[in-house]
């Protein structure tokens, strides 16, 4: 049924990997030059920052893209969403819960390719960067969907073990 535990933490999961979309993942300042590259769910800008410390004009490193990131945080957003609707079949909600761990996974691991060596080789400075909010949403996405795939494994242990009562 729709108002399971699961489709609250499966919502949670969807709504986090949405705000993935829009919240920085990581950021690394050069500060010879004061330039800084922001790595976001689609590309990685440079900005030179003002004395307030936002972006101010654009930087002189080019930008690239890390579409990779944006889609696999639908794709996880969109598997949750709808395992959610399947709760009639809780073998396929488990299979899903499966499907989104794989999804999540690469997701944590692709994130963290492009900060750890895409986006570090832009700037030269002696420190890694610093990840941002957006960074840990995957990693909060796996917790919530292992909790969502727990409950969706309780609810069928507990159907089972009336039907052999029967």
């Amino acid at each position: 049924m729709i108002q399971r535990i699961q489709t609250v933490f499966l919502a949670l999961l969807a709504i986090a990997m949405i705000v993935m979309l829009f919240l920085p993942l990581w950021s690394k300042t050069d500060a010879t030059t004061g330039e800084t590259v922001v790595l976001s769910a689609w590309n990685i800008k440079s900005y030179f920052l003002n004395e307030q410390g936002e972006p101010d004009t654009a930087g002189t490193i080019p930008q690239r893209g890390a579409i990779a990131i944006g889609m696999l945080a639908i794709a996880a957003a969109v598997v949750a969403v709808y395992e959610i609707f399947q709760f009639k079949s809780r073998l396929n909600q488990m299979k899903l819960g499966l499907l989104n761990t794989l999804v999540l996974a690469a997701l944590l691991g692709v994130s963290f390719y492009y900060a750890a060596y895409v986006g570090a080789e832009l700037v030269q400075a002696p420190e890694n960067g610093a990840y941002e909010a957006g960074f840990f949403m995957p990693v909060l996405g796996l917790l919530l969907n292992a909790l969502a795939n727990r409950f969706i494994k309780r609810d069928e242990d507990l159907v089972r073990s009336v039907d052999r009562l029967r």
